[in-house]
């Protein structure tokens, strides 16, 4: 174990839902291994509690929905008081970072000091891992005080909006289906509705 990769409060193990303890990373040790090549860079995972949780591969309905988002959405935030960026890497702790697919934060901020509880809102595409964005990831980001956090189901196009966060869960939560227009508390001006963006539901 590299000590100097790790805080000294940090504890050594996970333990997993079966009972059994499990070796807990830090985002210096993951750093590492990226930077040894033990862990390509293009591997998609989160951090979380010192686990390294694999995410789904995207499917064609995530990326023609993140696709439709960006376009619309990045010349908007041009000249506002709104920062986006994709895809990013969000550190959260010493032993946690996420992967979300649109993080908006103030442009006072520089993206290194940016936090959960200081961005704007967060958006996730989810298609197969709806389950876990909207339960796992929610609970989490509520407890981190993000003020608010879209999860639009890629293939129905019905977005959960979370908004009230408290220490287990959003206190409020509700569904918005596609002709619906999504606006955040936040940045009033970055309001959408996916159907005005070419989007369909699957069929």
């Amino acid at each position: 174990m590299n000590e100097h990769l790790r805080p000294a409060t940090l504890p050594g193990t996970t333990q997993a839902a079966e009972g059994l303890p499990r070796r807990r990373w830090s985002v210096a040790e993951i750093r590492e291994m990226m930077a040894k090549g033990i862990i390509l860079e293009e591997e998609r995972f989160e951090l979380i509690g010192g686990e390294v949780v694999p995410m789904s591969p995207k499917g064609n309905r995530h990326e023609i929905v993140k696709q439709a988002l960006q376009q619309y959405w990045f010349p908007l935030t041009v000249g506002t008081p709104a920062s986006l960026i994709t895809e990013t890497t969000l550190y959260i702790s010493d032993d946690e970072f996420r992967e979300p697919d649109f993080l908006f934060w103030p442009r006072s901020i520089s993206l290194k000091d940016v936090t959960a509880a200081s961005s704007l809102f967060i958006v996730e595409v989810a298609d197969s891992s709806l389950g876990y964005d909207l339960g796992t990831k929610a609970k989490a980001y509520a407890a981190l005080g993000l003020p608010e956090l879209w999860v639009i189901n890629a293939n129905t196009l019905v977005t959960t909006l979370h908004r009230k966060p408290a220490q287990s869960a959003y206190a409020d939560t509700c569904d918005a289906g596609p002709s619906e227009l999504l606006e955040p508390l936040h940045a009033p001006q970055l309001a959408v509705r996916l159907t005005d963006l070419g989007l369909t539901p699957a069929t």
